[in-house]
């Protein structure tokens, strides 16, 4: 399976950020979610929610992550190839600047793709025709209380891979991942084609090896925005988090291809 860990875009700075990405690349995870910071989320649960306020409370600004993002990515000396980055964005972030405008900015600046958590999917027709257009895919995320005609819709307008969220209710890691998951993944393996990467409630290897065989992807967020929290009350340097999330993430990766 393909390894997709979660991190927030300037918490605690785009330095910092920019780092994460590297070392993420280091340890062969397959592809990088970012979050791009909203003062409102409507998906996320407490860890990110907090590392939001902490990249809004310095002062970050979307272009802020275009450019840093945009100067790693056209680096020629970069030593460790980088995996392909995906946004996590608010539709408010992107209808304020407009969608084509949002788009063709990601992709210059080297995301591959777009997750809009507020789009709703079966209303997202005209918005996946934009963001294709410049370039981009529109993952979609379909819910365990997503109604089998309205997945049919979304899944018209997803491209890249489908965001299988694996539990009702907010980000976070959970104790066990519920045994519906499975019924699922197996209705959707019958309605699409495309990748099926599985997120909300994973932060263990033994939950990542227990969907082998049933997805094709597993995304991890707070349990790695978590080891970055430390720096916000100084209570570790940037290296050592830096190194700690590495770590972490090095495990998980073995767990999704072993």
């Amino acid at each position: 399976m393909a390894f997709m860990p979660f991190i927030t875009a300037g918490d605690p700075d785009m330095e910092t950020t920019v780092a994460a990405v590297r070392e993420l690349a280091a340890r062969g995870v397959d592809l990088i979610e970012m979050g791009f910071p909203y003062s409102d989320p409507i998906a996320d649960g407490p860890v990110i929610q907090a590392s939001y306020t902490r990249a809004l409370d310095a002062g970050l600004k979307t272009d802020q992550i275009f450019t840093a993002i945009g100067a790693l990515t056209r680096e020629a000396d970069t030593e460790v190839a980088l995996p392909p980055l995906v946004a996590m964005v608010a539709f408010a972030i992107v209808c304020r600047r407009g969608v084509a405008s949002f788009a063709k900015a990601a992709r210059e600046a080297g995301f591959a793709g777009l997750i809009i958590p507020d789009l709703p999917g079966d209303e997202a027709a005209d918005v996946a025709r934009i963001v294709t257009e410049q370039g981009c895919d529109l993952i979609q995320l379909i819910a365990p209380t997503t109604p089998s005609e309205r997945v049919e819709r979304i899944l018209q307008s997803a491209s890249g891979f489908v965001y299988c969220i694996s539990v009702s209710g907010t980000t976070g890691v959970r104790a066990e991942l519920p045994p519906e998951l499975l019924e699922q993944l197996k209705a959707l393996r019958k309605s699409t084609e495309l990748p099926l990467a599985v997120g909300f409630g994973i932060g263990k290897p033994e939950q990542v090896e227990s969907l082998r065989g049933l997805a094709d992807g597993v995304i991890v967020g707070s349990a790695i925005v978590k080891k970055l929290e430390r720096l916000s009350d100084q209570s570790a340097t940037r290296d050592d988090a830096l190194r700690d999330m590495g770590e972490f993430a090095a495990a998980l990766v073995a767990a999704a291809r072993s």
